[in-house]
């Protein structure tokens, strides 16, 4: 079973996403902030982790981003950032950070299930 992380410090995004996500055969953690997000991620090592970029605390989901990519044991975790961030130097920006993909919100839930599984294999 994949593991999948949700990183979003909106409520109903978490549960829209993982509803959505209940269709397959994954296993859900749920974070509210990048810095509860390192830890975790360091802990569970999940598949895949959906990041949203603006968060409060301390750290966006940009430097989130980075830091789970410096994390050498995560090297193989995919992540989609889902954000309503959708401006051409905010994609960029994902991507730099080391996104694998990047969904703009609103979003179809269809559409994103269907980018998990393409990303997840």
């Amino acid at each position: 079973m994949k593991k999948i992380m949700i990183v979003d410090d909106q409520l109903e995004i978490r549960e829209l996403v993982g509803i959505t996500l209940s269709i397959g055969d994954y296993s859900i953690i749920k974070e509210t902030n990048g810095e509860s997000a390192v830890e975790t991620a360091a802990k569970e090592k999940p598949d895949l982790i959906i990041m949203d970029v603006m968060m409060p605390g301390g750290i966006d989901g940009l430097e989130t981003t980075r830091l789970i990519r410096k994390n050498m044991e995560l090297q193989n975790t995919k992540i989609i950032m889902l954000t309503a961030k959708g401006q051409k130097i905010d994609i960029e920006a994902g991507y730099a950070a080391g996104a694998d993909s990047y969904f703009i919100k609103p979003f179809s839930p269809l559409d994103l299930l269907n980018k998990v599984e393409e990303v997840l294999g």
